[in-house]
């Protein structure tokens, strides 16, 4: 079992430092960019990231629902001020 173990670890260890090794030839520190606003295809069908949906759908919703200003009137009373 001990064998077995010893050559787990070895072999991830290799493994570990060949990625950092691709890493460090290639340049980038980054790594691969993996969202889908960098993809070029998802762009050709509309499809974007969440949160760049998510902005655009709020951004729709202000301009259809504007908001409406709070009537701050301080000069009534609130019970906490008595």
């Amino acid at each position: 079992m001990g064998k077995i173990l010893l050559f787990s670890v070895i072999f991830m260890a290799i493994a570990v430092l060949l990625l950092a090794l691709k890493l460090l030839i290639k340049g980038d520190s980054r790594g691969p960019m993996t969202h889908i606003g960098a993809s070029k295809a998802m762009h050709q069908r509309g499809i974007h990231c969440v949160e760049s949906m998510d902005a655009m759908e709020r951004r729709e919703y202000a301009q259809r629902h504007p908001r409406k200003d709070k009537n701050t009137d301080k000069s009534q009373d609130s019970p906490q001020d008595k």
